[in-house]
């Protein structure tokens, strides 16, 4: 099964699920805002990817942030503040079996979901 997380409004997220539905992709869908990032899946989503990764710098959250937040930055401190602030994880998190891809790539999803988007149809 196929999980995206992420939130619903993003751009990023829109074109994740316009890619995922043109190609008859069955998925769940888990929002950051609503159903909030439960700790285990950020633990692992790092073994695979890195906070480095995961952790969005980009976006007004991080902004937001005071400067001490932001600062002396290291694993433990990015699981600290994505937890308070869900929305500091970057978006999508596509997790397929038990692979995890960070943010949207036609390519990448293409690649990786070739095999399940011939046999799934999405969930309404």
């Amino acid at each position: 099964m196929v999980k995206i997380f992420g939130i619903k409004n993003c751009d990023t997220m829109k074109k994740a699920f316009t890619w995922l539905e043109q190609n008859d992709v069955e998925y769940v869908f888990i929002d950051y805002k609503k159903d909030g990032v439960i700790a285990a899946h950020i633990v692992d989503w790092l073994k695979q990817v890195g906070w480095e990764t995961l952790l969005n710098r980009r976006g007004l959250t991080w902004k937001k942030l005071t400067e001490a937040e932001r600062t002396n930055i290291n694993q433990a401190k990015a699981i600290e503040l994505m937890q308070a602030y869900p929305s500091l994880v970057k978006r999508p998190v596509l997790a397929v079996d038990k692979k995890v891809f960070v943010g949207f790539s036609p390519e990448t999803y293409q690649v990786n979901l070739s095999e399940e988007s011939s046999e799934l149809k999405k969930i309404k």
